[in-house]
């Protein structure tokens, strides 16, 4: 690439990083992009500066909104009685593809990791304890990876809720061993969701 395509080969660097892409995907994505300037670039770049300037987490579950409060939180019919535990809005949404859960979230953001210096503080779980009463809950669900961290995770939050009243459960079938939601198929999601179980 010659010297003066600094700002496109800065464009492909900036893609490349993005998950699931690499540098010969981005060249393919960028040459696009340009050849579509007037029309897809133009509207791609308005709304990426639309998204970096409006959206935000949700004050109550974490997830990703433009408003103070997801459509989900605002959502009554939604109110169940029963919050799904997720460790990232990535799994939140996996779920949502399913259409198989009909409560609301708590999106932890990450799972506690001594190595990582990632406490409880740092995962909303005291924001978790809290919405037991003022949402009259009566069943978490968590829905974590099972890998080493997220099953510490899981096991710090049944004890944190040890004595609340409430039911926690977990996702059963379904979910490999060392399996991220964010990967898994719709129907793979919907069958472990359907048989949780309690922890």
């Amino acid at each position: 690439m010659s010297d003066d395509t600094g700002d496109i080969q800065a464009l492909i660097s900036q893609i490349a990083r993005l998950p699931g892409l690499g540098p010969r995907s981005a060249r393919r994505i960028v040459l696009q992009l340009i050849r579509k300037r007037s029309g897809q670039m133009a509207q791609l770049a308005s709304l990426m500066s639309q998204v970096a300037e409006n959206a935000r987490e949700c004050v109550i579950c974490g997830n990703i909104t433009e408003q103070e409060t997801c459509s989900i939180c605002r959502d009554d019919l939604r109110a169940t009685g029963e919050i799904c535990v997720v460790t990232d809005v990535a799994d939140l949404w996996a779920l949502e593809r399913g259409r198989a859960f009909r409560g609301r979230y708590h999106v932890l953001g990450g799972s506690l990791s001594a190595l990582d210096e990632v406490g409880p503080e740092e995962l909303r779980i005291p924001d978790l304890v809290r919405r037991i009463p003022e949402e009259h809950v009566t069943e978490v669900i968590l829905a974590l990876a099972a890998t080493v961290e997220g099953q510490t995770t899981a096991h710090y939050i049944a004890e944190a809720l040890e004595g609340s009243g409430v039911t926690v459960t977990g996702l059963a079938q379904g979910v490999p061993i060392g399996g991220e939601l964010d990967y898994l198929d719709d129907g793979t999601i919907t069958a472990a969701l359907r048989a949780r179980r309690r922890i």
